[in-house]
């Protein structure tokens, strides 16, 4: 008996020093990955400004980038959105960045603010706009992104970008919705959306989902092949919104009629109808038969093989 409990108490030390060693170890991987991915962090007029380790800023100084950013005014704004206003900063000629103005939020949100911060500058994709670093005081919090020269989507689409080459799309914004609500999950996150994207689900939930998710994709579609807004002013006159009338143009088999004539020029009218009808699957009212993401991307890949 005497040598059982012997052996139990071993064990139990053995694993108790086990976890305490996978905890110092988690701690010492955290230190060494903030002193390599952090070039500066520093604290001023009552603030806290941390920028992450990149090339671009490998020629820049704390001072250059700190004194730009808090000279910030309206005549700088370029934009906002449902999180926030974004800026324009320039550094020099050749250097500037976008900076998206955050409201302080909870005591709880603004708990993980930094944590968040740091998992999503650690995302690196060719489709992520980068995250470069943050600055945060008692009233407002900065986050300072890579700046996209070319505008929005919007711009592109609607006549404010005049340029006609090939684009890639890179997504803003990534990581925002965990980050203003970091209790809850990316499937069940409070949206801060533009109406017209919004799945009709979410007006009787007030939460978004994953399939929710896929009708707002599929709306995006739509006004990629219409060349109109989601709440354009003449679908507002009417009552209606662009999915609406595309539904309905397309229960009277007349689909050619909505396509931005544009496209003509640039895309096989085989590749439009494809991708039109891949919208439509996104959009279907009941949720459970919309395609999922993974699904949307196979077909869409499909298109050009």
């Amino acid at each position: 008996m005497a040598n059982d409990l012997g052996i139990g108490f071993y064990i139990t030390i053995c694993c108790i020093v086990f976890i305490i060693s996978k905890i110092v170890l988690m701690i010492l991987l955290y230190k060494r990955w903030k002193r390599k991915n952090t070039i500066y962090e520093q604290g001023l007029s009552g603030g806290k400004m941390v920028m992450f380790r990149s090339p671009l800023l490998q020629s820049l100084t704390s001072d250059v980038i700190l004194k730009n950013t808090l000279k910030l005014t309206n005549k700088d704004i370029i934009g906002s959105g449902g999180y926030g206003t974004v800026y324009r900063l320039m550094i020099d000629d050749t250097v500037a960045f976008a900076v998206k103005r955050l409201n302080r939020g909870t005591a709880d949100r603004d708990n993980g603010f930094e944590r968040e911060l740091e998992a999503m500058a650690d995302i690196k994709h060719r489709n992520i706009v980068t995250l470069h670093g943050y600055y945060t005081n008692p009233h407002y919090n900065l986050l300072i992104y890579e700046l996209m020269p070319n505008g929005s989507l919007d711009s592109f689409l609607h006549g404010k970008s005049m340029d006609n080459k090939n684009m890639e799309a890179r997504v803003s914004d990534f990581g925002l919705a965990t980050l203003m609500e970091p209790d809850k999950t990316h499937v069940s996150t409070f949206v801060a959306g533009t109406f017209g994207y919004l799945a009709p689900e979410y007006f009787d939930t007030g939460r978004a989902t994953a399939k929710g998710d896929v009708y707002s994709f599929g709306v995006v579609l739509l006004e990629l092949l219409t060349g109109k807004r989601p709440m354009d002013e003449a679908f507002v006159e009417e009552g209606t919104k662009l999915v609406t009338w595309v539904k309905g143009v397309v229960e009277e088999r007349k689909q050619e009629y909505v396509v931005d004539s544009n496209l003509g020029v640039c895309c096989p009218s085989d590749e439009i109808s494809i991708t039109f009808n891949i919208a439509l699957m996104c959009l279907q009212t009941d949720p459970s038969k919309r395609p999922t993401m993974a699904e949307v991307v196979k077909m869409l890949e499909q298109i050009n093989v």
